[in-house]
């Protein structure tokens, strides 16, 4: 769907329109097809930080070697590992205070620290949990395609940031700013791809919800990267199903899975390196008005569904060791929305789903995540009231819509082998709303 509006202001006169005016100017987003950035990275944070030796050593390893003094940089990466006290987070400060001008458009912010959950010392736990207030303030406050995250990293095995260094510094986190993720060391058994170009090459992977919008731009990029796709929609979908299995040299299957036999008929395809419930409905009316019929279908498909397919995964070997779940849940699980009473319990209840099923895919040397879009141009967001539409664009730290392949992208890295380290996290794709965290 187009943008109107960032046409508009990608012209001269609505380039300067719109800063007389004081409106939003958004810059257009460099995704995956723009390659890898070109300009240089800087690293900050003490020497003798927890992290400092390994994260100099992927940096560069990336070909994303410090340079002091470049005057322009793709991204400033700062180890916070180090800081222990609140007077310590002056470090932080002077930094970013001295070099965050340099940051390019379509730049990454990055910050690292330690869990505050594990540290035994008061004023570390202090430190390390006001990194978060700070890198959400900066994502909210550089603009310019330029993102922010924090990284809280398990100082037992650093190298296991290695996946997600390279997901949050490239142009794939286009749209993801302002998210902290914890990183723990991956299982034991878990064997990083050997080409991290194509980090899926040879998986299986079961994308539901597959022939059109996010779905279709799932199998699209998890096929991309390697993957043997199984495409899964409706049985009314089944053109759509047979064009993207055409395209990506994948199966397809027509199923409907709210049915009593869907895990069953699962397993016949399976065991699956990746799962990616991505299937949804919405039945939207204020709660007063809404049905029960309206409410049930709704929690059929986008939570029931999921919960007894993966059960039925874990129950009949449909999962491979070191298999990667990921479901879509929504912004909407997290903030809530007028007239999605049915659909924002659903989504909220996919992160308790995540959440509670952590610890067993852990067991099996896997893990489970969800991503929460935010405002994705689809063919369901074309169709929202003009006001509502441009209000879900602009409301966000890069002042338009996402697209689904920012979703793609994400999924793509939390499915990567290497990523194991990930694990009952929720990652929002939004472009960093304005509103809340």
């Amino acid at each position: 769907m187009s943008d109107r509006y960032l046409r508009f202001v990608e012209s001269g006169f609505g380039r300067w329109f719109s800063r007389k005016a004081g409106l939003p100017q958004p810059v257009q987003l460099l995704r995956a097809a723009a390659g890898e950035p070109r300009l240089p990275t800087l690293l900050g944070g003490s020497a003798d930080s927890p992290l400092q030796a390994s994260l100099r050593a992927q940096l560069a390893a990336m070909n994303l070697p410090d340079a002091p003094y470049a005057p322009k940089v793709h991204a400033l990466v700062f180890d916070a590992s180090g800081l222990t006290s609140v007077e310590a987070l002056a470090e932080l400060y002077r930094f970013f205070h001295t070099h965050v001008k340099r940051v390019a458009s379509n730049g990454r912010i990055l910050v690292l620290g330690l869990p505050p959950e594990q540290a035994t010392d008061e004023s570390v736990r202090i430190a390390q949990r006001a990194l978060e207030g700070f890198v959400r303030s900066v994502g909210k406050e550089l603009r310019r395609g330029i993102t922010a995250q924090l990284l809280y990293v398990d100082p037992a095995d650093p190298a296991a940031i290695n996946s997600s260094l390279r997901f949050f510094l490239s142009y794939r986190s286009a749209y993801v700013s302002g998210q902290v993720v914890r990183i723990g060391p991956p299982p034991a058994a878990a064997v990083p791809a050997t080409d991290p170009a194509r980090p899926l090459q040879g998986k299986r992977a079961l994308v539901t919800g597959a022939s059109r919008g996010i779905g279709k731009s799932i199998a699209q990029v998890l096929a991309r990267q390697g993957t043997e796709l199984v495409a899964l929609d409706v049985p009314a979908a089944e053109n759509g199903l047979r064009e993207i299995a055409h395209r990506t040299g994948g199966q397809y299957v027509a199923l409907d899975i709210t049915a009593a036999d869907a895990g069953a008929q699962l397993l016949k395809h399976g065991p699956f390196d990746i799962v990616v419930h991505n299937a949804g409905i919405t039945r939207d009316r204020t709660l007063a008005k809404m049905s029960e019929a309206e409410w049930s279908s709704v929690m059929a498909v986008n939570l029931l569904a999921p919960q007894r397919l993966t059960e039925a995964l874990l129950q009949g070997d449909g999962l491979k060791p070191q298999a990667a779940v990921v479901c879509v849940s929504s912004i909407s699980g997290i903030a809530g929305n007028l007239g999605q009473t049915n659909y924002a319990a659903s989504k909220a209840g996919i992160i308790g789903l995540v959440q509670s099923l952590a610890p067993r895919l852990a067991a099996i040397g896997g893990s489970i995540n969800a991503v929460a879009p935010g405002f994705i141009e689809t063919e369901m967001t074309a169709k929202i009231p003009l006001g509502i539409r441009e209000a879900g664009r602009r409301l966000n730290s890069m002042s338009q819509g996402g697209l689904p392949v920012d979703v793609a992208e994400t999924i793509a890295w939390l499915a990567d082998p290497a990523s194991r380290g990930v694990n009952g996290q929720i990652v929002r794709v939004c472009g960093q709303s304005l509103l809340g965290a």
